[in-house]
């Protein structure tokens, strides 16, 4: 499983590393994972909400070319010229998630970055979650809103807030790789991990 977790200027540090930290781990612990951090455009240095510095390991992949892609938040509330706010007013972002999904990516935000796949078009009509400053603005969009703590629908997956990003990443790795990796990934990490989620997409794929 090809996984890219894209880096943008003003994304939230934990949005992103959490994840990237569950995936890397995961294939340490025997997932067939491949994980990258990478930019839009290129490789280069990145500078987080907090101030970290973190250099992309290339660009992102072209669709098609990969089977997950995850898109952190961060930003979003303070309307900064740096975030997802200003990800979402420039285009581009929400333009690669839409494409990378057409291309039968499966597509995965963690916090203000569902509102970045919202402007994709990818919660039109399903069931989505973002960080809970910003669920008004996600309910005057077309998504299903939830407020658990993880939405799986299938193809299209959604977190809440900051942390909630190493309880999605988890929950990928048990769906991808089984519980046993999952539950090694979360000892490794001495995390406890929050079930908290709605799977209508999971639950369709079973019947």
């Amino acid at each position: 499983m090809d996984i890219d977790v894209l880096l943008y200027e003003g994304f939230d540090e934990l949005d992103a590393v959490g994840p990237f930290e569950v995936f890397r781990t995961a294939e340490a612990a025997g997932a067939d994972f491949r994980t990258r951090l990478v930019g839009l455009d290129d490789a280069g240095v990145v500078t987080a909400s907090h101030g970290m510095r973190v250099e992309a390991e290339g660009a992102l992949a072209d669709p098609g070319e990969i089977d997950l892609l995850v898109v952190p938040g961060g930003g979003w509330n303070d309307r900064n010229e740096a975030g997802a706010w200003a990800e979402y007013e420039r285009g581009a972002i929400p333009e690669a998630v839409a494409a990378h999904h057409d291309a039968g990516a499966t597509v995965a935000s963690v916090c203000t970055g569902g509102m970045l796949l919202s402007k994709a078009g990818v919660f039109d009509g399903r069931p989505a979650v973002t960080h809970a400053s910003a669920l008004e603005d996600l309910r005057d969009t077309d998504a299903d809103v939830r407020e658990e703590r993880i939405v799986d629908d299938g193809d299209v997956l959604s977190a809440g807030g900051v942390t909630s990003g190493i309880d999605l990443a988890l929950h990928i790795v048990e769906r991808e790789a089984g519980a046993k990796i999952a539950e090694s990934v979360a000892t490794t990490m001495e995390y406890t991990r929050q079930h908290d989620a709605y799977e209508p997409g999971a639950i369709a794929g079973a019947e």
